[in-house]
């Protein structure tokens, strides 16, 4: 079996997935040990669009509710993917007080310590995004 393109196989360089959460819904897991410092979702590229709050007001609630649970929210603007229809595993992090990730000022998410193969991944929020 031969990759032709990058040379990098579909799994080299994925730290995690999807899975029911205790937390909230869907949270992100830990597949494999993660070093403290490692860029979680190094291939997540995906530029954030910033759309006024005010564009999401009226819409029915199931479609207003995407707003609410994937946006950051700042300073009157929802940053959230293109379509909500390309939402990657980043999108999904959940948030805690003691949370093992962290965000840099690009919104990408780094190990805070080392983080154990299983264990959910997490982020607290209020360091990045006001609440609704």
């Amino acid at each position: 079996m031969r990759n032709q393109g990058s040379g990098k196989l579909p799994h080299q360089g994925v730290y995690s997935r999807l899975k029911p959460s205790k937390i909230h819904g869907i949270g992100v897991f830990a597949v494999i040990d993660i070093p403290k410092g490692a860029y979680v979702f190094s291939d997540d590229q995906a530029q954030i669009e910033w759309i006024d709050k005010v564009a999401a007001e009226g819409l029915p609630k199931a479609l207003k509710d995407f707003y609410d649970d994937f946006a950051i929210i700042k300073k009157g603007k929802y940053g959230c993917p293109k379509s909500f229809n390309a939402l990657t595993t980043s999108w999904y992090l959940n948030h805690s007080d003691q949370p093992n990730l962290a965000a840099d000022r690009e919104y990408r998410f780094y190990a805070l310590r080392e983080i154990n193969t299983g264990e959910e991944l997490t982020v607290d929020y209020n360091t990045y995004s006001e609440q609704p």
